[in-house]
């Protein structure tokens, strides 16, 4: 191999890096303080309805920014949101340390939830538009904290509280956010001249931003009314993203065959996999009596499947194409959920860990070819845009199958007892994981790029 060769893909090794650093923050501090609520609500002196949202108001913030991120890329380039992105949300994390009311600590959250929101969707688009051709092969770099880090979070969170108290779930990330921030000056592209200089859609982010911030507080929290309210609010975006002609989401993208097939897809694994997320630590806690720290080690193999799979995947993808490599992926994700299904029979802790590890191979085969398919059908010109319309979609979709499963899991236990009523929930997940089945048979069988 040429030395010309070699350092365009040393370059998006570097960039990839960088971008990882980051995605991994903003994932790891959505996830992190699910540990530490009962610590912060007594250290506060603050009642547990309101400490909640603690990890409510990130998730708010992040869900407002995300509909900006692609008008803010086009407007002023990649690297300077991204890297104001960081900096707001290193910013926000070190004022939550110093938080002295559970109030402060909220608002500094939200903050946070700026910052993060940002990061996760403006670097895919950096990132995508630097690969070019060589997306396919490298896109496993960039979504592997999306796998990894849900796991890591309450591990990391765990630790830190038991042996240094709530704040340091916070201290501990500033100095990962500094030198995230320091790499990233160095690293990430110079803009391009002549960006896309089309007018902020005022109205459009007065429908979207809070449409969309609406309905994942009401599915999350089992708020009806704000998640009709969410629900009128996007629908009253769709009529008016089709009479304007700068759309802050644009909804014509939807109309290209494989950024439609690879939405569909995001949207249902995205619902598979967050609520999965829910159900995996709540049932080692609540039924196995595990600590955080041990809840975390045993989600561990699906994190380990996915990230050997993952970085193998671009090498997966050229040799099996797009519609093969996401079939048998989510074959093997429907095949590590079924052993889950069986809760209530009491299954080995051997087989639970196997059932992991294939399903987080399976998870990790899936997101590769979608993440290429859905870049890859589209013009340079069009990926940051599509960045945020994708994680819009991965977000409803996420909340929607967090909700649905929170909803049959209360119902469950009232009726059952745990193990059975997990084993019965987990049934719902498996569903879940079959209807990502039904998009995928329409991914091309050649990749795009």
């Amino acid at each position: 191999m040429t030395t010309a060769a070699v350092r365009p893909d040393a370059a998006l090794w570097r960039l990839g890096g960088v971008l990882i650093m980051g995605a991994v923050l903003s994932i790891l501090d959505a996830t992190i303080v699910t540990v530490g609520i009962d610590s912060i609500a007594r250290d506060l002196d603050s009642p547990l309805t309101t400490v909640q949202w603690v990890a409510s108001a990130y998730l708010l913030a992040a869900s407002v920014a995300i509909p900006l991120s692609g008008w803010l890329t086009d407007r002023f380039g990649g690297r300077a949101v991204w890297l104001t992105a960081v900096a707001l949300f290193t910013a926000g994390t070190l004022l939550c340390g110093f938080a002295w009311s559970a109030p402060a600590l909220i608002a500094f959250r939200v903050l946070h939830g700026l910052g993060g929101g940002l990061m996760q969707p403006v670097g895919q688009a950096v990132f995508a538009q630097a690969a070019g051709p060589a997306l396919g092969r490298m896109i496993g770099v960039i979504t592997l904290p999306a796998t990894v880090a849900p796991v890591l979070g309450p591990m990391l969170g765990g630790a830190l509280v038991a042996d240094f108290g709530w704040r340091w779930m916070f201290f501990g990330v500033v100095p990962l956010g500094v030198a995230t921030f320091l790499f990233a000056r160095r690293l990430l592209p110079a803009p391009e001249p002549g960006g896309v200089r089309a007018p902020l859609d005022v109205v459009g982010i007065a429908l979207l931003s809070p449409g969309l911030g609406a309905l994942v507080y009401g599915l999350s929290e089992g708020v009806v009314v704000a998640a009709v309210a969410g629900v009128a609010l996007l629908l009253a975006y769709g009529v008016h993203a089709s009479r304007t002609s700068s759309p802050v989401l644009d909804l014509t993208l939807f109309r290209n065959r494989g950024f439609a097939v690879a939405s569909a897809s995001t949207f249902l694994l995205g619902a598979s996999l967050y609520s999965s997320m829910l159900l995996l630590p709540l049932y080692y806690q609540q039924v196995e009596q595990a600590s955080a720290l041990r809840a975390g080690l045993l989600l561990a193999p699906q994190a380990l499947g996915s990230a050997a799979v993952l970085l193998a995947g671009g090498r997966l993808l050229a040799r099996f194409g797009p519609r093969r490599m996401m079939l048998a992926g989510l074959g093997l994700s429907v095949l590590g959920t079924v052993a889950f299904t069986q809760l209530g029979s009491e299954p080995s802790g051997l087989l639970l860990t196997a059932s992991l590890l294939i399903r987080g191979a399976g998870l990790g085969a899936a997101t590769t070819p979608g993440m290429t398919t859905l870049y890859g059908s589209l013009e340079r010109s069009r990926i940051p845009r599509a960045a945020s319309a994708f994680n819009v979609v991965n977000r409803i979709g996420g909340s929607l199958g967090t909700a649905l499963l929170a909803a049959v899991l209360h119902h469950e236990l009232t009726a059952s007892a745990p193990p059975a009523a997990f084993g019965t929930t987990f049934t719902w997940a498996l569903g879940l994981s079959v209807l990502t089945l039904l998009p995928a048979a329409f991914f091309p069988q050649r990749s795009l790029r």
